[in-house]
């Protein structure tokens, strides 16, 4: 092997290949392939009776690594610990350092750039153990949480259960959600539009602004309003200016992408960590919305030359973060180099990475745009005893539409005067419902979270995929639904651990943590407070309650077996499955499909093949056919 003067550690090997690119021959990298040593797997691993020291151990794997890095460490001059710039690579850079026993230098850096990486070798810092600190009580607060409720839950509920501090609290904001939906009573509406003329022969449609809360009312005032005459009562015009939306954060990329690419966190947290890693944007966890000075002068200097002095920035526009404790990296997400434009980039992407680095490029961009301009205008008109209303608007200067786009098509009203009158053309009424609350997507559950001060930028999408993975909740056309399992492990925590799934409570737990990356909290007193009365209640829960019995779904169908107990779907180890409701005493089971109602486009006329939900082995959900494999119809998106 050759001799390195200098050893730069990494996570991950992607992370380290594009390092190599800045560094000489004279440094080698290595990764560690994430945490080199973590809580046992098999024993709750902390002395709870000794301050909360926590038992790190090593897997083989680790072990093998561990050793690998020493012998390079031996030979070299330097040792740089260079992992991530949050708590979680403040803590894996630690275990390094504890395992390694060396002097060494920790270095950080938001992005993977030349520029970036040699700023940071030139100013090497000591480790932060604030950070560590508030990465191993997180840590250990989990552990503790999940160690002891696990248990319980399995001699409660069912065998396999697991809990978890921020995941319950996840599962019950998609319980109430759902009861919320169906305790929902639907008011009638009804919407009218009329179209009018001005006296140039011009068609303006307006809306009714009376409340109509049924046909009657409706009827009446169809009646008076096709007989009515019109006049305009007013013209109000209004100036406005809007300002663009600020650069993402790990929250609001994840909930772009899940609107705009119908994408889960998830997906989205793989892409943007290989966009991170290959040096082409800045740390993707992130709840800062600072840009960095250079940024934002490459950003102006771009605009100016790409779209036009007239559409940059006299000074920088700068975005106030709304987390109370921003912490993690401390910029935004933003393009390494802005004049690297996604189009330019297309060759060295797949396809996602384009489509997610588009996004993130283009609103850095736009951040830094002068502001849309225009004029609304809103018309009220007169019809007998009826107020009507035409709303419209027209843009002077697209500002950072330009890059950005805009969501509605400018609506541009016919010139009228206050007192003109207008000539009925044509009417039209429809019957409307007030509709429930809609189950949460990624995007708003995400949202959701992050406005309750609830988890932070590491913990949304492992969140998420845990609570369908533990199948607590599932995913009907990308929304989140519980599951009856979810349901009785919600009621079973909200009834006997009403603290630990409330919203307020784990929110400041969340802000204990900040205190103590901030050096406000020391974390052995944080854990001790939530511990003591913790251990007290599980004692006198594991005593009192009784036992829960999960809900099961019924399918309407009598079983084909014993031809006394309904067919019901249960969930298993490995999903859903149809059993008989007398079990034990019948021992009918097969395997369930989701039916959609419809008939599969491809063979549903001549086998019959119903159009079902499938999985795929990633846990994706896709439209397939009851009749596969002799069918292969299979579709992202469901049948018309």
């Amino acid at each position: 092997m050759v001799k390195t003067m200098n050893l730069v550690i990494v996570e991950s090997p992607t992370k380290a290949k594009t390092l190599g690119k800045f560094l000489g021959s004279d440094y080698q990298i290595e990764a560690s392939f994430g945490h080199i040593r973590d809580l046992p797997q098999k024993k709750l691993g902390i002395k709870t009776d000794k301050n909360f020291e926590p038992e790190y151990v090593q897997t083989d794997k680790q072990k093998a690594k561990t050793e690998e890095i020493k012998k390079l460490s031996d030979k070299a001059t330097k040792i740089f610990l260079a992992t991530d710039p949050d708590r979680e690579g403040e803590a894996i850079a630690w275990h390094v350092a504890e395992l390694l026993k060396k002097d060494f230098k920790r270095i950080v850096f938001h992005e993977i750039t030349e520029h970036a990486i040699k700023e940071a070798l030139e100013h090497p810092r000591e480790l932060d153990m604030k950070l560590v600190d508030a990465q191993q009580a997180r840590r250990i607060l989990d552990r503790l949480v999940g160690y002891k409720l696990s248990p319980l839950l399995w001699k409660k509920i069912r065998r396999g259960l697991s809990a978890g501090r921020v995941q319950s609290v996840t599962v019950r904001l998609v319980v109430e959600r759902e009861r919320e939906i169906e305790a929902f009573k639907p008011d009638e509406y009804w919407q009218i539009f009329v179209d009018v003329k001005n006296t140039h022969d011009q068609t303006i449609k307006t809306q009714l602004v009376d409340e109509i809360k049924n046909q009657e009312q409706a009827d009446k005032a169809e009646k008076v309003l096709r007989e009515a005459s019109y006049v305009v009562e007013s013209v109000e015009k209004k100036e406005f200016k809007r300002t663009p939306p600020a650069p993402f954060t790990t929250s609001t990329l994840q909930q772009a992408a899940a609107n705009r690419l119908g994408w889960s966190a998830k997906r989205t947290m793989q892409i943007a960590q290989g966009l991170y890693e290959e040096g082409h944007i800045t740390y993707h966890r992130t709840d800062s919305t600072n840009l960095a000075a250079e940024a934002v002068s490459a950003a102006k200097d771009f605009i100016t030359t790409t779209y036009g002095k007239e559409y940059a920035l006299e000074t920088p526009r700068l975005f106030k973060t709304k987390s109370k404790v921003a912490q993690e990296a401390h910029e935004a997400i933003r393009p390494t180099d802005v004049s690297a434009q996604p189009t330019m980039l297309s060759a060295q992407f797949n396809r996602d990475q384009e489509r997610l680095y588009e996004l993130i490029w283009k609103r850095f961009v736009a951040c830094q745009m002068m502001e849309v301009t225009g004029v609304t205008v809103t018309v009220t008109v007169t019809g007998g005893e009826y107020k009507l209303q035409a709303k419209g608007e027209t843009i002077s200067f697209e500002g950072w539409y330009k890059v950005l786009g805009k969501d509605l098509e400018e609506n541009i009203l016919p010139e009228v005067t206050e007192g003109e009158k207008l000539e009925f053309v044509d009417l039209t009424k429809e019957q409307k419902f007030t509709q429930p609350p809609a189950r949460y997507n990624d995007a708003s559950l995400i949202k959701a979270l992050e406005e309750m001060g609830i988890g932070r930028p590491s913990t949304y999408a492992p969140t998420l995929s845990t609570i369908q993975d533990r199948m607590y909740v599932e995913k009907e056309e990308k929304r989140f639904k519980p599951t009856e399992l979810g349901i009785a492990v919600n009621d079973f925590l909200v009834k006997n651990f009403p603290n630990i799934v409330d919203y307020e409570f784990t929110a400041n737990m969340e802000y204990g943590l900040d205190e103590v990356a901030n050096g406000e909290k020391k974390w052995q007193p944080l854990l001790a407070d939530f511990y003591t009365p913790f251990e007290k209640q599980l004692a006198d829960v594991t005593q009192t309650a009784e036992r829960v019995k999960i809900e099961t779904e019924k399918t309407g169908e009598k079983c084909p077996k014993c031809q006394v107990g309904d067919v019901v779907i249960r969930l298993g180890k490995f999903g859903k499955f149809l059993s008989c409701s007398t079990y034990p005493e019948c021992d009918y089971k097969a395997n369930y499909q989701n039916k959609t109602g419809q008939k599969c486009p491809k063979c549903g006329e001549t086998d019959g093949g119903d159009v079902i939900i499938r999985k795929t082995r990633t846990g994706r959900s896709f439209y397939g056919c009851s009749n596969y494999p002799k069918c292969d119809f299979a579709s992202w998106t469901k049948p018309k």
